[in-house]
């Protein structure tokens, strides 16, 4: 999120995803004006443009709002993508890359990969080895066949067996997040017990 207030008394009160990203810009001064980005995903995002006149709130990509003066509302609007890229060429070349992400299957039972996902971790390992400056999640899932704490363990053991391929190929540990889901968030969902080979995975994002 990147943002310039115009006036050392002046409020912006955000209120937005983690994942929103919020290009807010000086237009002729001493005016503010702030433009809704669209996520990468494109799930929806929202921000909240505060004065101590009033607020608005924008809720749609590339809706806009201009602060005048502290003492009135935001007045609202809208522009499109070319127009803030033209405008902004500097803050545009500051955003991070888009994060990568990638998912790779298993054979059932234990922390086997699947022969199909060989070629998507070498995809993986590859990404993450070029940008040492990134941070992994690493989550960890299975089907649901076996207990629930069993399979809570087994698919925390998925996701550190591929923290530890990364930080054999030089990926600092401490960047690295792995955790475990278990059966708690199926990518296919079924009942108990059924032998689901979609969910027996573990879900990387380089970011």
């Amino acid at each position: 999120m990147l943002h310039r207030p115009f006036t050392p008394s002046s409020l912006l009160r955000v209120a937005v995803p983690l994942a929103a990203l919020l290009l807010a810009a000086c237009a002729a001064p001493p005016s503010t004006r702030v433009v809704l980005l669209p996520q990468a995903d494109g799930t929806p995002s929202a921000v909240v443009v505060a004065t101590q006149g009033g607020e608005q709130r924008l809720d749609k990509p590339y809706a806009q709002a201009s602060v005048i003066a502290t003492d009135q509302p935001p007045r609202l609007g809208a522009t499109d993508a070319a127009t803030v890229q033209a405008e902004n060429p500097a803050l545009f070349a500051m955003r991070p890359p888009a994060s990568r992400r990638y998912v790779l299957f298993f054979d059932a039972g234990g922390t086997q990969l699947a022969a199909a996902s060989q070629r998507e971790l070498d995809a993986l390992l590859a990404d993450a080895s070029a940008q040492p400056g990134s941070d992994v999640v690493i989550t960890g899932h299975t089907d649901t066949r076996g207990a629930a704490a069993a399979n809570d363990a087994l698919s925390l053991a998925r996701a550190q067996l591929l923290q530890r391929m990364l930080v054999a190929r030089g990926f600092a540990a401490n960047r690295i997040e792995a955790a475990g889901r278990g059966e708690r968030e199926l990518a296919v969902p079924t009942a108990d017990n059924v032998d689901e080979p979609r969910n027996r995975r573990v879900v990387v994002e380089v970011r």
